[in-house]
């Protein structure tokens, strides 16, 4: 990778590729998650500690059956399942399917067919079909490099059999290493049964070893969430020009543009409009919102046909109600815009409260900031609120109140009351402009 960072933390659609590993294990329902580290080890406890996770320090990398052998003392339940923290789009219903292979006398060993198999172990079976064993690629012959299906390194076998299996590992092969696929032809010399299964595609089971395999599996990430969308009553626009990097509810006729990223937990309702070259992060868009270009939505939630954008800016706290407008260049920050309140351009709200059906003018900002506290903003229902206005918080503007264009409002303004704050205009006749200074 080239990278100061641990492998397995380099990210997938916002999650490092351990990450998913550990998201797909979860729901499992297993007894504990054992990840076994090394490189980078402090680094990958850090980011991903939790309660289930039991971390299992591999001092010296020997090989996978060493790194196995190592998380070996800590293991309490009947079934192993073996993983690889850097190949993370292993499906949950591949590994299901593979669990079912494994019982006292039999072990599940995914394996996949591939065009080039360069670099995998190869399957070795017998004239009947049944595994043998699997020689890895700089141990194999020219009739075993001839094989195509190749061995992914993910296993399910019965644990009472692992302590022994793990005891006569051997590291003489060309790596000099210990080689978890060994246990293969220690189980079949044992008279267990070598059950195979395999993964809807080869990219489930590709691994990461540099910056274009870890793009490619982006990619292929997105268009597998993009198709799964897709199936709930999304239209997507163009799925290569799309990513998921969280965990997103869908309604159904939902329109997505171009190049839409939605992160975090994203809940999208029943025909909502998403424009091109919006952020959706963490955020809940009711029935019917449009959503227009280039808008940054974050920890926000919009009502029922409320509208946000070109170029709309909802930053967390923000909330709009049924039929609210936010139009272009508008920053929303711990804001409420009741009912069919309007914003529509160049504004900056920030700690606000504002009634049904309010309008606030262009240019207008609240001045919610002192250099040490934040203040709140009310503006009761039917309020008008002139162009270029600065509201300095605190400060209530009640029902039906208007104020006049190129105001600084600094105290309450009473229900249906004019507030004019603006320096009474002076003209001088016979002004000059300055002239320039001419130099030399």
């Amino acid at each position: 990778m080239r990278s100061a960072l641990p492998k397995v933390l380099h990210p997938i659609a916002g999650n490092s590729m351990l990450g998913h590993v550990i998201h797909s294990a979860r729901q499992l329902d297993p007894q504990r998650i054992h990840v076994v580290i090394g490189h980078g080890a402090d680094a990958v406890r850090e980011r991903l500690a939790a309660d289930d996770l039991n971390f299992v320090l591999q001092d010296k990398q020997l090989g996978t059956g060493h790194a196995v052998a190592q998380a070996v003392p800590f293991i309490q339940a009947d079934t192993v399942l073996v993983l690889y923290g850097d190949v993370p789009l292993i499906e949950v219903d591949t590994l299901q399917r593979l669990l079912k292979k494994v019982g006292p006398q039999q072990l599940g060993l995914l394996t996949v067919e591939l065009d080039d198999p360069t670099g995998y172990g190869r399957i070795v079976r017998d004239d009947a079909g049944k595994v043998t064993a699997i020689v890895e690629q700089k141990d194999a012959n020219e009739a075993e490099r001839k094989i195509t299906e190749g061995n992914t390194g993910i296993l399910a076998l019965p644990f009472a059999r692992l302590g022994d299996w793990m005891s006569r590992l051997s590291n003489n092969n060309a790596q000099g290493e210990y080689y978890l696929t060994d246990i293969i032809a220690m189980a079949v010399s044992d008279g267990l049964v070598v059950a195979t299964e395999h993964p809807h595609d080869a990219m489930e089971v590709q691994g990461a070893n540099d910056r274009k395999q870890l793009s490619e599996l982006e990619r292929h990430y997105q268009l597998r969430a993009g198709r799964r969308l897709m199936a709930q009553g999304v239209t997507l626009r163009d799925p290569a020009r799309f990513d998921v990097r969280g965990d997103v509810t869908v309604g159904r006729d939902v329109l997505i543009d171009i190049n839409v990223i939605l992160e975090g937990k994203v809940v999208i309702e029943d025909d909502v409009v998403i424009g091109p070259n919006c952020v959706i992060k963490d955020s809940t868009l009711r029935k019917g919102v449009v959503i227009k270009a280039n808008s940054h939505i974050e920890g926000a939630i919009l009502g029922e046909s409320s509208d946000a954008g070109p170029f709309a800016r909802l930053r967390p706290g923000t909330v709009l109600e049924a039929r609210a407008h936010v139009g272009n260049f508008v920053e929303l920050k711990n804001a409420h815009l009741g009912e069919g309140a309007k914003a529509g351009h160049l504004t900056y709200l920030g700690d606000a409260e504002v009634g049904a059906r309010t309008n606030i003018g262009a240019g207008t900002i609240t001045c919610n900031y002192d250099g040490a506290n934040k203040w709140k903003t009310v503006l009761g229902e039917d309020v008008f609120i002139g162009s270029n206005n600065s509201l300095v918080a605190p400060v209530d503007i009640l029902a039906g109140a208007t104020t006049a264009a190129g105001s600084t409002i600094t105290s309450t303004v009473d229900k249906s009351q004019l507030a004019i704050g603006r320096a009474r205009q002076k003209n001088i006749d016979g002004w000059k402009r300055p002239e320039k200074i001419k130099k030399g």
